[in-house]
């Protein structure tokens, strides 16, 4: 090898972020005595996230040029034969993953200056976003699945703080506990899969695992004909699902819209939510060996793609459109993984990080510009008023459409030449979800951009205006909107140049060279996917060229078009079409009565479920039965007994001449009822 990595610089990657936090979280709040002041809080952290920028993008360097790293750093206990560790895997997707991570925090981090300037919690924010920044590098850099355990639920641990970071707020307090209940339900088939594989393969570490996976394939779940390899993939996916926010377990991320938009654009777009998709990816050698785990992803990944697509139609929050575009988008990476493309699914995870974590930070950018308006009816002609955010959003929303030439264009076309190339069962409908899924999000990406940068103005009609992200916002109503600092459009500017160059520029590498040759395995002979996109590709300039006369690029073009006419030339039409098509829009407008499910099915099941546990087993059977009733058998028995204990020595003897009668008929009176009988019964 040409390059080597060390463990010290590595280990400096997490825990920089991991000491800012703790300088600002501690040092810089009420909880450590405000000894240090904005400034230095966001100093500290903002070095802390780009020094591992640096360290990061140095190791993409060193392993492109074939350097890898594998090692155990500590060894926390040993049970048994089982080794509980701490220790890092890098190599290629590992690399990627820690460069996108640091980006994406970096530029949150500088764009969280401007926009939280007027926060009291400005410290306490910027030490949950490093301490978030701390264990997403955690859990892509494990080599082992209890530190990946240990990641991911520290992501989710520090998402709850940021989605709830306004705790005054009931609507943010409720989105966040809706979020880490619905995580919790994912992280608990997600810990059975991992369990599985401790018990199943005896090791917690990847290669050790992945070395056993042939004989994990040749066993069968107990008690079942079940495949044993198909139970953890799909336990295994479950987390994921709820990570990366699958249906059905997706109805947690258009909610926790309810926190700052900078976390919207870390957690959200670039880092948490991909969690579920690179751990799947990780884990490829044991998922390659079951189909109907594959199948199961596809179908789950499909109808996340299309159905929730459908819901950003409607919306007309700026930020929620985003986030189900989000859901949408992830919907395609995990259609990409049921195909067995993962690199192509890592790649839209990367492309899809810049992208959408631009369209988040610019959703913000107009918030502020409008003075904390959320609500895109009520926006129009910002273009004028704020032309860096109008031409980075714009960029942001024709990477998204999977515009020829824009990142997204390489990542999305390549995940429908896969799906197509597929012959799994599902593989049918997901490329219909996929391909209908083309024209869905280029009609509300652009509805929305349509109504936020052109148009009429009408931010001075909101009958609501002072609903928005900031509780504490104090400008007047009506105020002309404005271009925001610097502090935020420099962050919109340097996400803006990947979103457009970053796909064109890495295809190559990630997806037919060697970046993810020992990190991402795919049996080719069974799955063909991969083996279809090398033998079409001929290079990014062609796959652009011949972009233009295929199916995706004409859905965009007309999806593009419908909103353009819907909403800007006919803009009347669409509250016409509306009463025509109000079952379906009430039906969207209620999120597929998923919520309602949820609240009046589950949970009151459950809270009817555990009412009858409470009442019939805890208080009647466990403490009216046996705890209470045996103490109550043991009085009055005790009762029965203390007649005969009077302490008078005749009553004594009276009850041992009364035993002896008794003892002395029993002998006596048995055999001969005995013989007689028997005596009977031989008459007979």
């Amino acid at each position: 090898m040409s390059a080597t990595l060390s463990a010290n610089t590595l280990l400096a990657v997490p825990m920089l972020p991991l000491i800012g936090a703790i300088v600002a979280g501690v040092l810089g709040t009420k909880f450590g005595g405000n000894w240090i002041g904005r400034r230095l809080s966001h100093t500290i952290t903002i070095l802390g996230v780009l020094v591992a920028f640096i360290i990061s993008a140095m190791t993409l360097v060193k392993v492109a040029d074939g350097a890898r790293f594998n090692e155990t750093l500590y060894t926390w206990m040993v049970v048994g034969g089982l080794k509980m560790e701490i220790g890092f895997l890098v190599d290629g997707l590992t690399a990627m993953m820690m460069c996108v991570v640091t980006f994406v925090s970096l530029m949150v981090h500088i764009y969280t200056i401007g926009y939280m300037e007027e926060d009291e919690g400005y410290n306490r924010f910027f030490a949950y976003i490093s301490l978030f920044t701390f264990s997403m590098l955690m859990l892509v850099m494990s080599n082992n699945m209890l530190q990946l355990f240990f990641g991911w639920e520290a992501v989710g641990l520090v998402s709850y703080l940021l989605i709830g970071f306004w705790y005054n707020k009931p609507t943010a307090v409720f989105a966040n506990m809706k979020a880490f209940l619905v995580n919790r339900v994912g992280d608990f088939g997600f810990i059975l899969g991992i369990g599985l594989i401790a018990a199943y393969a005896g090791t917690l570490n990847y290669s050790e695992a992945f070395a056993k996976s042939g004989e994990l394939a040749k066993l069968s779940f107990p008690g079942t004909d079940w495949m044993m390899i198909t139970v953890i993939c799909i336990c295994l996916f479950i987390g994921a699902m709820g990570k990366s926010a699958q249906f059905p377990l997706h109805v947690w991320l258009p909610d926790s819209m309810e926190g700052p938009t900078p976390i919207s654009a870390l957690i959200h777009a670039a880092t948490m939510v991909t969690a579920g998709i690179f751990m799947v990816a990780r884990m490829s050698p044991l998922f390659e060996l079951s189909d109907t785990a594959l199948s199961f992803i596809m179908v789950i990944g499909a109808i996340t793609a299309l159905f929730m697509g459908f819901m950003g139609i409607i919306q007309n929050d700026i930020k929620r459109v985003v986030a189900y575009s989000t859901l949408s988008q992830l919907g395609y990476m995990t259609v990409a993984l049921g195909a067995s493309a993962y690199s192509v699914a890592v790649f839209h995870l990367m492309t899809h990080a810049f992208f959408k974590a631009l369209l988040f930070l610019a959703a913000g950018s107009v918030i502020m510009g409008v003075h904390h308006n959320q609500d895109i009816r009520y926006m129009g002609g910002l273009r004028k008023y704020m032309p860096m955010t109008w031409i980075t959003a714009l960029l942001g929303s024709l990477a998204l459409i999977g515009t020829p030439l824009f990142s997204g264009f390489y990542s999305k076309d390549e995940i429908i030449v896969a799906i197509h190339a597929s012959t799994l069962p599902g593989a049918g409908f997901a490329y219909f979800a996929v391909l209908a899924g083309v024209f869905v999000t280029a009609f509300y990406s652009f509805r929305m951009y349509f109504l936020v940068f052109h148009g009429p103005e009408r931010y001075d009609q909101n009958p609501d205006a002072h609903h928005g992200d900031h509780h504490d916002d104090h400008h007047g109503h009506g105020e002309k909107p404005h271009e925001s600092p610097w502090v935020v459009t420099a962050p919109l500017l340097l996400l803006a140049v990947p979103s457009v160059v970053i796909g064109y520029m890495t295809i190559g590498p990630m997806l037919f060279g060697d970046l993810f040759k020992d990190a991402i395995f795919v049996n080719t002979e069974i799955h063909k996917a991969m083996a279809v996109l090398r033998a079409e590709w001929h290079g990014p300039l062609q796959l652009a060229v011949h972009g233009l006369t295929a199916a995706p690029f004409w859905l965009a073009v007309g999806g593009v078009a419908l909103a353009y006419y819907l909403y800007i030339v006919n803009p009347a039409l669409p509250a016409k079409i509306q009463t025509y098509v109000q079952p379906l829009h009430t039906l969207l407008e209620n999120k597929y009565y998923m919520d309602w499910f949820n609240e009046n099915v589950l949970a009151r099941g459950a809270r009817l479920l555990g009412t009858g546990l409470w009442k019939g087993g805890d208080q009647a059977l466990i403490d009216g039965g046996i705890v209470n009733g045996s103490w109550k058998l043991v009085g009055w028995f005790s009762g029965i007994v203390r007649w005969f204990q009077t302490g008078y020595l005749y009553h004594y003897a009276l009850v041992m001449l009364l035993g002896v009668f008794a003892l002395m008929t029993y002998f006596v009176s048995w055999p001969s009822l005995m013989a007689l009988l028997a005596r009977i019964g031989g008459a007979q």
